[in-house]
């Protein structure tokens, strides 16, 4: 049974666009496959760090500082603090919604 990325989603942006969604899943691909990569660790500083330089400066393409970022992301990670695992899918989902680029994925 395929994963409802949707449904995870929903649980932090309860209006969630399915568009969005499916572009954000197509953009991480084969990623996803691989459970360790499905998942964002708030505790490790290289994958924020890397959440920060692949997603939000390349792929969004944000010029922001790498404080205002890194902020950005902690805020993300304090969202989604009852989640023991946190969804990929998702967490890059608050943060296109945080900075109003969900249009890049639908």
């Amino acid at each position: 049974m395929a994963h409802d990325h949707l449904a995870e989603v929903k649980k932090h942006a309860p209006q969630a666009n399915q568009s969005a969604v499916d572009g954000i899943v197509k953009h991480l691909g084969i990623a996803l496959q691989s459970r360790d990569a499905s998942l964002v660790s708030c505790g490790d500083k290289s994958e924020r760090d890397r959440v920060r330089d692949s997603f939000l400066k390349k792929k969004l393409a944000l010029t922001q500082s790498d404080a205002e970022l890194d902020a950005a992301v902690m805020e993300v990670c304090q969202k989604m603090a009852g989640d023991r695992d946190k969804s990929r899918v998702t967490f890059y989902y608050l943060l296109a919604e945080k900075y109003k680029k969900l249009d890049t994925f639908a």
